[in-house]
């Protein structure tokens, strides 16, 4: 029996409105007051986009479907040691990581609605230093592998460069020079794209998404091929602490 295509009708208008109240009534007072709009017009909508999106990924990217539960991230911020104190996020996000890989440090699919626009990314944004070791490695010995990656037609039509901030040398235990150094000075390695905040009440919106998806499918699976098994397992238990 042939599989249902994927479909999402857009956000609601109300979704756009919440997440441009919210950047000026950033405060518990407001937010209960309009909880049952996010959560009826920004969150169940974003259930549902992730949802159709798993089923986008199934033909590309299957090891990357994600409960829509857990893709989701919570509006609530963690303010405990930030400077800026404000209690909520002010878009609604969501991210789809390799299956038994983890959620931190691993390479994978994001996006995010707020007032100013839709925020499409693909790869890994601030690892942490085990992690970045050995991206750098695992880079340095396939450099020519991935640059043939990034330099994709349908990777650059849709998703442009690389971001991130560069170092101003090479990482220790890398000699100047390096065939791949101007690679391994990155201190992270992901692209991204910005669409028009109005694509969002559209149903357009599950397509433009999916093509910046599939086209970043051969970098995120890049990314991720050092990461062994025993690291994995330790990171899914430390995790679940």
């Amino acid at each position: 029996m042939a599989r249902t295509k994927a479909s999402f009708p857009g956000f609601p208008k109300e979704a756009l409105q919440f997440l441009r109240s919210i950047e000026k009534n950033n405060n518990r007072a407001w937010f209960g007051k309009m909880k049952s709009v996010y959560e009826n017009s920004v969150k169940a909508p974003m259930l549902a986009l992730v949802e159709a999106l798993d089923q986008e990924l199934l033909d590309y990217a299957p090891e990357y479907i994600t409960e829509p539960s857990k893709a989701v991230f919570r509006i609530h911020r963690d303010v405990r040691f930030a400077k800026n104190k404000d209690p909520y996020k002010t878009n609604i996000a969501a991210g789809f990581h390799r299956q038994n890989l983890g959620k931190n440090d691993t390479a994978s699919f994001y996006l995010h609605l707020d007032a100013k626009g839709i925020f499409v990314g693909a790869g890994v944004y601030m690892p942490i230093p085990e992690h970045i070791r050995m991206l750098r490695n695992h880079i340095a010995a396939n450099h020519i592998e991935f640059r043939e990656i990034l330099a994709d037609n349908q990777l650059r039509k849709w998703m442009g460069e690389l971001h991130g901030e560069l170092m101003i040398r090479p990482p220790k235990g890398f000699i100047a020079g390096h065939p791949a150094q101007d690679l391994l000075i990155r201190k992270m390695y992901f692209m991204a794209a910005t669409l028009p905040t109005d694509l969002a009440l559209t149903p357009q919106l599950l397509g433009e998404v999916s093509a910046r998806f599939r086209a970043s499918t051969p970098l995120v699976e890049f990314l991720n091929r050092p990461i062994p098994e025993p690291t994995r397992r330790m990171k899914d238990d430390h995790f679940a602490e």
